[in-house]
């Protein structure tokens, strides 16, 4: 176990009782140091980074992107780069604009139950990284607090927040995006439980704007509130010390079934080393029947002019998440249940980006095969059933799980480093790619953030 994970624990067991719940988060989180970190989890976190960016860069040309850079000016003096494109701006918008880009493609990584738990705490850290010059190391500790922040509370919040309709990467991950930002600036004790009571205010983001450019969004938004909780916060700015646990604070009207002693519990290993990577271009909860589709596809060769009927059975959250049943663009598409098994059955390669356009949501021969798939949220536990009826009689399933994380690292840098190159290819030459690769797999051992910068910066 990790030694400030141990002793932050210790003291969250032996504090009194009138310690505050969000005051025990916040020391917990302000413990962590980069030398009592377990190796992997910064393995996984320089992971986790490194995807982002990568997806940044993919999404760099997305219409939202764009809208948001017509809607920011350019900064150049002053603030944080804006990812992929040869501009600034200031630090409050450079960490709304590199949020919801990073999200903009929903090909960023997922821990369960928080969301996707990079998008929300790396604009932060890069940003404010950048502009106070802070070390590689820092900046890297500061984005596993973050992480380890968010996480804690959305297991503290309990299954029934996401299942009110809330979207817990943008309001938990607003708790994430200011414990980054107070490490960085150093805000810990009163300060930063007071930056949390900010963090908690400000959380919002509903799960109804799924498939819209509204989802994106949310990342952004929480970031930059985020950020503005620990400026406040910093210069004196008072909140609800205990927002996590006041009768009218953030848990109390955000979930209905709350779990303090859960969510701040001592772990081996920090939240960070749970991370989830994505390697088809769509919501994450489709990745289960992707995945059984495909095998269906290549093991018992089942084609689209075969199918008679599909039955994906899910989980039944599933349904307020990613079903919808009839698509009318590439961005609905990746929401849909019934089109992404079709789209695996057909054989499409689903790791592509450019596969979920408008036109692909209108093709007729892939508009026949969804229109058979069925979605039934009858599946318990992790994991989803996808069963053929072919038309000659037979029937073929498989199950696809893609709930655990991949304890082979190395295995994992390899996939994930082939990702950012394919994703990066049209921006980055291959010897930036490796460079930005390189940078990322010692991120501690940089003295700032102006090298990585300078190789990201288009000329």
């Amino acid at each position: 176990m990790s030694e400030s994970l141990t002793i932050s624990a210790r003291q969250a067991q032996r504090a009194p009782a009138q310690t505050s719940v969000t005051r025990r988060l916040a020391d917990l989180v302000s413990g962590m140091d980069l030398d009592a970190i377990p190796p992997e989890a910064l393995t996984v976190a320089r992971q986790c980074l490194m995807d982002w960016i990568g997806v940044c860069l993919a999404a760099r040309e997305e219409p939202l992107v764009r809208i948001l850079l017509d809607v920011f000016p350019d900064n150049p003096s002053d603030g944080a780069d804006i990812l992929g494109h040869a501009r600034r701006a200031r630090l409050e918008e450079a960490v709304l604009i590199n949020g919801a880009m990073g999200h903009a493609l929903d090909f960023d990584d997922v821990i369960m139950p928080m969301g996707h738990p990079t998008v929300p705490v790396a604009p932060v850290v890069f940003a404010l990284g950048q502009a106070r010059r802070a070390s590689g190391a820092d900046v890297l500790v500061a984005f596993i607090a973050g992480v380890e922040a968010e996480c804690r509370v959305a297991r503290l919040m309990g299954p029934s927040h996401y299942a009110k309709g809330w979207h817990s990467t943008a309001t938990c991950g607003t708790f994430g995006a200011t414990v980054a930002a107070c490490r960085l600036m150093g805000v810990e004790g009163e300060a930063l439980t007071h930056a949390l009571g900010l963090a908690g205010t400000q959380a919002a983001g509903l799960k109804s704007v799924f498939g819209t450019m509204s989802k994106p969004l949310h990342p952004g938004r929480a970031a930059q509130s985020g950020l503005l909780a620990a400026r406040l916060a910093a210069k004196g700015f008072t909140s609800d010390v205990d927002i996590l646990a006041s009768p009218q604070g953030f848990a109390a009207t955000q979930s209905t079934a709350t779990n303090p002693e859960g969510g701040l519990a001592p772990r081996e290993t920090p939240w960070v080393a749970d991370a989830l990577f994505k390697y088809h271009a769509a919501c994450y909860l489709t990745h289960d029947s992707i995945e059984a589709a495909a095998q269906l596809r290549a093991e018992d060769e089942v084609r689209p002019d075969q199918v008679e009927h599909v039955r994906v059975r899910v989980p039944p959250g599933h349904l307020g998440v990613c079903n919808i049943l009839e698509p009318a663009t590439g961005l609905e598409c990746k929401f849909s249940l019934r089109m992404t098994t079709a789209l695996a059955i057909a054989g499409e390669d689903t790791f592509q980006e450019s596969l979920f356009s408008d036109a692909t949501a209108q093709r007729a021969d892939l508009l026949a095969l969804r229109d058979r798939v069925e979605v039934d949220p009858s599946m318990t536990g992790h994991g989803c059933e996808v069963t053929v009826t072919l038309r000659d009689g037979r029937t073929v399933s498989r199950i696809g799980d893609v709930s655990q994380p991949l304890r082979d690292l190395q295995l994992q840098q390899e996939r994930l480093e082939r990702k950012f190159r394919s994703v990066t290819a049209s921006v980055l030459s291959s010897a930036a790619a490796d460079e930005v690769i390189a940078r990322c797999r010692s991120l501690e051992a940089e003295p700032d953030l102006t090298a990585l910068f300078g190789v990201l910066r288009p000329s």
